[in-house]
């Protein structure tokens, strides 16, 4: 025992001096979207004192931020983006010292510019949040599942930690923090940090996070939050009447961690958490250290769509251990992810599960590639003088799983998990571009292959280059034939009753669903929906693609059902499919303007912005 004990010392130790290492490593990628520059002068740890002011919807803050000076003579840079600096003050929290701020940039805010003097290693920046700030969302209790009391939660990802903190806001700064949060006695505050699991009479919370993160991964939640625990290491956080239902749906959270474990090394942030959020959250999950922030738009009461679960957590090693170093790395952050997160489900649930799960991600690639432009079907962006949120696309996700997976594939996968457990080891709690990648990727692995096998590989066309190459993976789901037959037969007049439907899982039924032409005759519509219930759906999956096909087919009875999700929930993978779609009619857009008016208002900042731009909502408002 005490040589095990020793053991977990000294691997403690080493990552708390990786850790370290990192922290205080100047980076060299250059980061666009971001004002600072940390080759000079580089932020290695944030002290926060925070309140929370739900009555005005602002935070008022005090941010300690200590430095590394690589330049001695060189001012600090932050971002910032609708903040009111109120003072900068030198190590006593008294001494003030210049800053400046620079004109505003479009998606980027603008700078903050703070004089140094010589010796000076800590400043702290005083500062209120605006009530617009883009990523915080104040919920009235009304748009809360208790109905009792308000709600407050951030967003940070991917430019947005600098609407509520000033901090280098690149993915390649990462720094430690400690909060102090000060919230209404009712509420409890939890971070992406240790966090408490019960309410304090006072309102006043302390966090730590002692892995350095970058700045997109800083978070905060307030509102009527309980705590239930699921295994040693993990847990639920939701309001009150979510967080049974919740705690049931993820169950199965212990075993994905030690699957993960299994695959790629030790999980090395302590507690993996979840959060889940009221339904306006603007995406499926959030991968914020230590506490997930999670859509309700998954519980679907049959653990059904716990694979978000699995791309999170599968997150703790690629993005929040090893991270994109600009956005136009992100395929680093999410390819690598859906990869992992495959393989957690196929160690889960088996491979045929799995596969079908893999086919519907190949074939919504497909489509969406379709809509873009040749360079954003690349791996590595061109996000030059764009929101990052422009790369938010399937290409990252999809286009990145199937380079990584042919990879494996090529090689196999007694040679291909080793190296990417060491690529998880090797460069923990640091920063990594695509050319960094590839360069390990031939040294470690791919240069020890045959000259046929490096040949295969076309790994430039797949990163540097459109579309899918040739040799993209075969994904082979038997199931997709009985799908296929099913699809078939009722296409040519079978009835939906004698359909060979038992057993049927989402992921059957997602595919059915898709692989159906639009628009279907009202008769079929009728058909279907009488004997399968579409249009009373509680999975949010299935609902979302049945509403598709009633939208095209003009289908009354699913026209409520429409209005109903389109307000209830906020989340952007259903809301832009759902809105281009009524898009393409002139009583569609009239529908679409007359949801739109009423659901506005609770949606979060960034699926706005995205609704806003579809809908042309700011050149031309739609008459009332």
């Amino acid at each position: 025992m005490r040589k095990v004990m020793t053991l977990v010392v000294l691997l403690t130790m080493l990552t708390q001096v990786q850790a370290e290492q990192a922290t205080h490593q100047p980076v060299t990628a250059r980061d666009i979207h971001s004002f600072a520059k940390p080759e000079l002068v580089s932020v290695t740890h944030l002290d926060l004192d925070l309140r929370v002011d739900f009555e005005r919807r602002v935070i008022q803050g005090l941010v300690g931020l200590e430095l590394a000076r690589h330049d001695p003579q060189a001012a600090l840079i932050l971002d910032s983006r609708d903040l009111t600096i109120k003072h900068v003050f030198l190590a006593d929290k008294s001494t003030p010292t210049p800053f400046s701020l620079g004109q505003p940039q479009p998606h980027l805010g603008s700078s903050l510019t703070i004089q140094l003097p010589p010796d000076c290693n800590t400043v702290y920046v005083e500062y209120e949040t605006s009530p617009d700030a883009k990523a915080l969302q104040w919920l009235q209790p009304s748009q809360t599942a208790g109905k009792q009391q308000p709600f407050l939660f951030s967003q940070s990802q991917a430019v947005l930690a600098r609407t509520w903190i000033p901090c280098q806001d690149s993915p390649a700064v990462r720094t430690t923090y400690n909060a102090q949060v000060k919230v209404p006695p009712a509420a409890l505050a939890v971070m992406s940090a240790a966090n408490p699991q019960a309410k304090r009479a006072d309102g006043v919370y302390q966090f730590e996070m002692k892995q350095p993160i970058p700045a997109y991964l800083l978070a905060l939640a307030v509102g009527d939050i309980e705590f239930r625990a699921m295994g040693a290491r993990s847990g639920i956080y939701a309001e009150p009447s979510v967080v049974e239902a919740a705690a049931w749906e993820f169950a199965q959270t212990e075993r994905m961690i030690a699957a993960a474990e299994e695959l790629y090394g030790p999980y090395r942030w302590d507690r993996y958490d979840i959060l889940v959020l009221p339904p306006s959250f603007p995406f499926g999950g959030m991968e914020n250290p230590r506490l997930t922030f999670a859509t309700p738009t998954v519980l679907a009461g049959d653990r059904s769509l716990v694979a978000l679960i699995a791309h999170e957590l599968a997150h703790s090693w690629s993005g929040n251990l090893v991270t994109n170093a600009t956005w136009n790395d992100f395929w680093l952050n999410e390819g690598f992810t859906v990869y992992f997160e495959h393989r957690i489900m196929e160690a889960v649930n088996g491979r045929g599960f799995d596969e079908m799960w893999a086919q519907l991600g190949k074939d919504g690639l497909r489509r969406e590639m379709e809509e873009l432009k040749p360079r954003d079907t690349w791996l590595h962006l061109d996000l030059a003088g764009r929101d990052p949120d422009d790369g938010l696309t399937d290409v990252a996700y999809e286009k990145g799983y199937l380079f990584l997976r042919m990879l494996e594939e090529a090689v196999g996968r007694d040679k291909w998990d080793p190296f990417l457990r060491s690529y998880f080891d090797k460069f923990a709690f640091q920063s990594m571009t695509t050319d960094r990648f590839l360069r390990y990727l031939d040294a470690e692995l791919v240069s020890k292959e045959s000259q046929e096998v490096q040949d295969s590989l076309r790994i430039e066309e797949w990163v540097y280059g459109p579309g899918l190459p040739s040799n993209e993976p075969t994904i082979v789901a038997e199931e997709l034939d009985q799908i296929a037959t099913e699809s078939e037969r009722f296409a040519t007049g079978t009835t939906a009753a004698e359909l060979q439907v038992d057993n049927w899982t989402t992921h059957h039924w997602l595919q059915f669903l898709r692989s159906l032409k639009r628009p279907l005759p009202t008769k079929q519509m009728e058909d279907l929906d009488r004997q399968f219930k579409f249009s009373d759906s509680g999975n949010s999956e299935i609902l979302h693609d049945w509403l598709l096909h009633g939208i095209a087919a003009e289908y009354e009875p699913a026209m409520q059902p429409l209005y109903d999700f389109l307000t209830k929930q906020g989340r952007r993978k259903f809301l832009m499919p759902l809105y281009e779609e009524l898009w393409k009619s002139e009583a569609g857009r009239k529908r679409a303007a007359d949801i739109y008016r009423a659901a506005r208002p609770t949606y979060h900042p960034l699926a706005v912005d995205s609704v806003d731009r579809l809908l042309k909502w700011d050149a031309s408002p739609p008459a009332h």
